[in-house]
Order: C-alpha cells, then sequence, then structure tokens
C-alpha cells in the first residue's frame, strides 16, 4: 500500500514531465529563434509579444536543472537554445548585464539593468554551468555578480538598490511592474538576489561572495522579515524605512525555504539557528493565508481588511515546498497537511487538463482567472517545475 509521501512524489515526477513537454513542444520559436514570448489558454502563439529577460532565464534554469535530475539529452539542447539566444540577444556586450526585454524578433526593447532580470541571469547561467561546466557561462554569471556589487548594493546600509538605466545609472521608476511600488529597495528583489547568490556560492564558493550572501540572509532577518507580524515587508527607501503594509503570502512561504537553503551552505551554525526560527514564523505567517479549500490566498492589506483571495498559480507551488520544508524542520503533521493540501488543490483547480501546463490561477470563487498567459513575460515554468524537484527531493530526504 502506498504511503502519501509516496504518492504524492510519484504524480509530482509525472506532473514534471507533463510540464516539460509542454514547453518543448509549445513554446519553441523556430522562425524568430528561442522560445515565445507569450501564449494564451488556448495555446495560440502571441506572435508580438516581446521576450522578457526572466522567461527566457526561467526557461534556461529549468532545463538545466531537469537534465541535471534524469540526464535526458533533449532537456539539454532545450537549455542550450535558451542559453544561446540569452547569450545573442540579451547579452549587454558594452555596458554588462542582460536588458530586460527585446521585441519579438530579438532586437533590444527595454534595456534598462532591472537588478531582479540580473539575478534570474546569475540563477539559470550557474545553474547551466553546474551540469555542463561550461566555464564561459560561469564566467557571465561571476561578471554580472560583479556588476551588481559594484552599482546595486549598498556598503552602508547593505541591501540592492533596485534599478538602474542601460549604463547602470540610477532611475526614477524603479518598478518591476505597473502593480509594484517604486522603491528603492524591493523584498522582491532580495529574495531572488539570495536565490542566485546560493545557486552561484555551490558552483563558485567564493569569499567575497560568500560575505555577501551572509549580509543578504541578516539583511532578511533585520530588516525585511517584521518582527511583530513575522511578514516580509514588501517595499522599501534607501534607508530601510517601510510605509508598505500588504502581506504577500506567496513571498512568504517562498522565503521560508529559500533562506534556510542559503544559510546551510554558509555552515555557520548560529546563523542557521537564526534563520530556522525565522523560517517556520513565515510559515506560520504564510498559512494565515490558506483557505478551506487547501489553496493559499494571495494578499491581506491589514490598513484595509482587504484580502486578494485569488489562488495564482506560483502562490501554490511555493507552498507545496514551504510547507513541507517547514514539516521537515519541525515534524508537524500540520505543516506536511498543508503541502499535501496544496498540491490537491493544484491538480482540482489549477492545473489545465486538457491543453497542458498549470493555468495562470483562480478567482475566490474558483473560476480560471481569465485574459491571463500560459506562457509569458511572467508566466515561466520555473516555479511550477522547481516545486516537482524539490518535492521529490525532499520526499527522499525524508526516507532516508
Amino acid at each position: 500500500m502506498q504511503t502519501p509521501l509516496t504518492r504524492y512524489r510519484e504524480e509530482v515526477k509525472q506532473e514534471l514531465y507533463n510540464i516539460l513537454h509542454y514547453w518543448q513542444k509549445h513554446t519553441v520559436d523556430e522562425q524568430q529563434g528561442g522560445f515565445y514570448g507569450a501564449l494564451n489558454n488556448a495555446n495560440e502563439v502571441q506572435p508580438n509579444a516581446p521576450k522578457g529577460a526572466v522567461l527566457n532565464s526561467r526557461i534556461l534554469w529549468t532545463f538545466s536543472a531537469v537534465y541535471g535530475f534524469d540526464h535526458n539529452k533533449e532537456w539539454l539542447s532545450l537549455a542550450k537554445r535558451a542559453y544561446d539566444y540569452l547569450q545573442q540577444h540579451f547579452r549587454d556586450t558594452k555596458h554588462g548585464g542582460t536588458y530586460w526585454s527585446v521585441a519579438a524578433d530579438g532586437k533590444p526593447l527595454d534595456t534598462r539593468k532591472q537588478v531582479y532580470g540580473q539575478a534570474f541571469s546569475i540563477y539559470a547561467l550557474s545553474e547551466y554551468y553546474r551540469y555542463t561546466k561550461e566555464q564561459a557561462a560561469l564566467d557571465w554569471a561571476i561578471d554580472i555578480y560583479r556588476l551588481l556589487e559594484r552599482y546595486s548594493f549598498d556598503p552602508q546600509r547593505k541591501g540592492y538598490i533596485d534599478a538602474f538605466s542601460q549604463e547602470w545609472q540610477r532611475i526614477a521608476d524603479t518598478r518591476l511592474s505597473n502593480k509594484d511600488a517604486n522603491a528603492d529597495k524591493t523584498m522582491n528583489t532580495h529574495l531572488h538576489v539570495l536565490e542566485a547568490y546560493t545557486n552561484l556560492y555551490r558552483v563558485w564558493p567564493d569569499a567575497g561572495l560568500r560575505t555577501q550572501l551572509y549580509y543578504l540572509i541578516k539583511v532578511f532577518i533585520d530588516h525585511i522579515v517584521n518582527a511583530q507580524t513575522h511578514h516580509q515587508i514588501l517595499f522599501f527607501d534607501a534607508n530601510w524605512q517601510h510605509p508598505s503594509t500588504v502581506f504577500s503570502y506567496g513571498h512568504d512561504i517562498e522565503a521560508a525555504w529559500l533562506l534556510p537553503e542559503a544559510a546551510a551552505l554558509l555552515n555557520d551554525s548560529e546563523l542557521t539557528q537564526q534563520v530556522k526560527a525565522v523560517s517556520m514564523a513565515l510559515a506560520n505567517a504564510a498559512a494565515e493565508g490558506l483557505d478551506t479549500n487547501g489553496g493559499l490566498k494571495n494578499e491581506y492589506e491589514p490598513a484595509t481588511q482587504h484580502t486578494d483571495a485569488d489562488k495564482h498559480w506560483w502562490v501554490q507551488a511555493e507552498a507545496m515546498v514551504g510547507f513541507l520544508q517547514a514539516y521537515e524542520q519541525s515534524g508537524q503533521q500540520s505543516y506536511l497537511q498543508h503541502s499535501l493540501n496544496s498540491w490537491e488543490f493544484i491538480k482540482k483547480y489549477i492545473l489545465d487538463k486538457k491543453e497542458g501546463e498549470w493555468y495562470w490561477g483562480v478567482t475566490a470563487n474558483l473560476q480560471v482567472m481569465p485574459h491571463q498567459d500560459k506562457a509569458g513575460f511572467w508566466k515561466c515554468p520555473y516555479h511550477n517545475s522547481r516545486a516537482c524537484m524539490e518535492v521529490m527531493h525532499r520526499i527522499d530526504e525524508l526516507k532516508e
């Protein structure tokens, strides 16, 4: 008889291959190179959609990581396609780093240096190097890291400034998207710089990088995770003053496992214990957003008591991993149940069983959110494929 963990592992393994085959079948742009900029829910290509650095980097990370998982040469071929396209069209050979977006034909479109985008380039390039040992990929990742340290890192107050012009000059509008606040420093950028530096340190254990990774973890402990609510603060000025009060449940549960992953690499027992406490507090804070159907809500604004009860695909994916991490750390069955419930919710409401991949999300009344990408600037194969691989890896560790 199968245990719940064994069944969970088998189901997410099958779903991992469903995701990969979807991107292999539907998203390769044979006409203009690389991968399409966007597909709608009916898998119809949006031919003039721009191609984003985040989408292309996340595709590169995904197929590199899964090649490391099963050594299937088909995934390596797709990873190389993403790597080549990133290098040929997104790389700024004059000023360094990667453009934020290119047009459908590959010509530079938005050339600003969004640190969030640079972080994903580092994350993807280090993963590609991890399994190919292609030195040029590692050298490029290190080059972008050094650019961030030169231009973005704040040596006095720590942390990273969010965005720059193509020439690495400060700019007035630093927003990732229209729904974000215009802030000097943001939780979201720091979370993904943390993720990127962790992955780079795996393959390049440089002393300077170790120091910066340590600082990053301390930034979360000292500034980003609110000591009273245990939710993360989303937006800051350069001095870490924070007018924002919105809780983002998905980012809380994502940080709950990314922080311990980073701390474990540094092998610092005092830091590890600090992070463990913060991680559990984040998981408990995120659990405030759980719905009775197992889904994790999007956001809550305490000032107005407004809840955004939509269930986005990436939030559910991160809940699978973050609550499983909390179970590993605590041994408390309730966290394992939260992770299992997240997967059940995904199977019931988020998987597109007809057209493939995951819907962007469902509304509070569980209707598929209309007019959203199936693949696009933000809708990538990384949150869901990574969740599947992380769950498999963690279940294997638990069994041992």
